[in-house]
C-alpha cells in the first residue's frame, strides 16, 4: 500500500510528489546511497587481482670504471651507451584471502549500502508524513481562522447592540466592556490565526524545497480526505519488520558482525602475490623479437607478532560494535511496536470523540440561538448570552481540534507501519 493509496486528497498527492522531486534532506539521503555503492564497489575490488600494463625505457651513457645499472658490487665495468626497453603486464601485491578478511569486509560494505537504502527509504516516509501532516494544520488553521472571523462578526454585532441599550439607558457600562472583551479577543485570535498561516505556508514551502502554489494548497479541512484504507484490526508482527529504520538497523548488526570476522582474520598471516611478465631488449626493434620474454612471481608473507595489542584491540572494538548495533537494533523494534501501537489506540478512540465534540458543538450552537433571542426579548441577561457565545466559541475550536486529531491520526499510523503494509 503505497502513500497514494493512505493520502487520497489530489492536492495533497502532487504536493507530496513536488516535495520527493525538491527536498534537500531527501537529496542528502540519495546521495548518502550513492556514497555507500561507490564504497561497495571499492571494497568489492580488492577480491580480484588488479592487473597493470607498463611499459619503460632506460637510456644511460657510463664512464669506464663504473658499474653499469643493475650490476653487482664488484662486478665487470662498463663504459658507453646502453639502452633498456621493457613491456610488461602483472599483478601488483594482491592478497590471497585465505582468512575471510577481504570477504568480511566486502559482505560489511555490501551490508552498509543496504542499510543506507533503507535510511533512504525512512527518510522518504518522514517526509510524506510531514507534508500531509503540515497540509493538514494548514487546513485547520485556515478552518480555524473562517472561526475567528464569524465569531468576530457575531461579537462585534453584540458589541453594537449593547453600546446602543448603553445609550438607552438600559444596559449598564460593565456590559460594554463584557462585550468588548469578547470581540477584541476574537480579534487577537484572528491575528494569531494568520500569523500561523503564514507559518504553515513557509512549513510547506521548505518540505517542498520550492514556494508551494495555491492550487496545491488545502481548501478547507472539511474537503480533506486523509484516510487509511482498511486496515486490519490485528497486524502481524512482520509489518513492522517492513519498516525501514529497523530494517537498517537489521543490516548495521550484520555489517558489525562482519567486521569482527574482518577484525579475527587480521591476526592472521596475509599472504600477498606480485607477479609480472613481458619483454626486455636492448634494442626497440628486438623488444617482441625472440628471445626476449621473462616472467616474475614473487609471493610473501606476513605474519604480525608484536603489534602491542592492535589487533586485539580491533577485535575488541568490533565486538563491542557489534553489541551496541544489536541494542539498537531491538530498540528500533520496540519503538516500532509501540509507536503502532499508540496510533491504533488512538485511531479507537477517536471517532467516539469526534461524535462528542460534534454533539457538544450542536448544543451550544442551540443554547447560543435560544440565549440571544431572550436576550433582545428582556427575558435573559447579557452575560447568559455572552457566556452562550463563548461557550460555542470554544465549542468550535475543540471540535476542530479533534478533527485534526483524526487527520493526523491517519498519517502516523502511516509513518509508524514504516510507508504503510508493503
Amino acid at each position: 500500500m503505497a502513500w497514494r493509496d493512505f493520502f487520497t486528497s489530489p492536492r495533497l498527492q502532487r504536493l507530496v510528489q513536488l516535495a520527493l522531486d525538491n527536498n534537500r534532506d531527501l537529496r542528502v539521503a540519495l546521495a548518502n546511497v550513492e556514497q555507500a555503492r561507490a564504497l561497495y564497489r571499492v571494497q568489492r575490488a580488492d577480491l580480484l587481482p588488479t592487473l597493470g600494463v607498463n611499459a619503460s625505457a632506460t637510456y644511460q651513457d657510463l664512464p669506464g670504471g663504473v658499474p653499469a645499472t643493475g650490476g653487482a658490487s664488484g662486478g665487470a665495468a662498463a663504459s658507453g651507451r646502453s639502452d633498456i626497453y621493457t613491456a610488461n603486464a602483472g599483478v601488483s601485491a594482491w592478497e590471497i584471502d585465505l582468512f575471510g578478511r577481504i570477504r568480511n569486509l566486502n559482505k560489511a560494505a555490501l551490508e552498509q549500502y543496504f542499510a543506507s537504502v533503507e535510511n533512504r527509504s525512512a527518510a522518504q516516509t518522514a517526509l510524506v508524513a510531514e507534508v500531509a501532516t503540515a497540509w493538514l494544520t494548514l487546513a485547520t488553521d485556515q478552518e480555524r481562522l473562517r472561526i475567528a472571523e464569524g465569531m468576530e462578526k457575531a461579537f462585534g454585532q453584540t458589541l453594537d447592540l449593547t453600546k446602543a441599550r448603553f445609550a438607552k439607558g438600559i444596559a449598564s457600562e460593565l456590559e460594554v466592556r463584557q462585550a468588548q472583551t469578547s470581540f477584541d479577543q476574537a480579534r487577537s485570535d484572528i491575528a494569531e490565526t494568520r500569523t500561523l498561516i503564514a507559518q504553515d505556508r513557509n512549513a510547506l514551502d521548505l518540505l517542498a524545497g520550492t514556494t508551494v502554489r495555491e492550487e496545491l494548497l488545502p481548501e478547507g479541512l472539511g474537503a480533506v480526505e486523509a484516510t487509511v484504507a482498511q486496515l486490519p484490526a490485528d497486524l502481524p508482527s512482520e509489518v513492522l519488520l517492513r519498516r525501514p529504520d529497523i530494517a537498517a538497523a537489521e543490516h548495521q548488526l550484520r555489517a558489525a558482525n562482519a567486521d569482527i570476522g574482518a577484525a579475527r582474520a587480521a591476526l592472521f598471516p596475509r599472504l600477498s602475490l606480485t607477479a609480472a611478465f613481458g619483454t626486455i631488449s636492448s634494442g626497440l626493434s628486438n623488444l617482441f623479437g625472440k628471445g626476449s620474454d621473462y616472467w616474475s612471481v614473487a609471493p610473501s608473507a606476513s605474519l604480525p607478532i608484536f603489534d602491542f595489542g592492535r589487533n586485539a584491540g580491533n577485535l575488541r572494538y568490533a565486538k563491542a560494535t557489534r553489541d551496541a548495533m544489536l541494542a539498537q537494533y531491538e530498540r528500533s523494534i520496540q519503538r516500532g511496536f509501540r509507536e503502532v501501537a499508540d496510533a491504533l489506540a488512538r485511531r479507537g478512540t477517536i471517532d467516539a470523540q469526534m461524535e462528542a465534540q460534534s454533539s457538544l458543538r450542536t448544543a451550544a450552537a442551540g443554547a447560543y440561538r435560544l440565549s440571544e433571542a431572550r436576550f433582545r426579548s428582556g427575558v435573559d441577561p447579557f452575560l447568559t448570552t455572552l457566556d452562550s457565545q463563548r461557550a460555542l466559541y470554544a465549542a468550535e475550536q475543540s471540535l476542530l481540534a479533534t478533527r485534526l486529531v483524526r487527520e493526523t491520526n491517519a498519517v502516523e499510523l502511516y509513518r509508524a507501519l514504516g510507508g504503510g503494509l508493503k
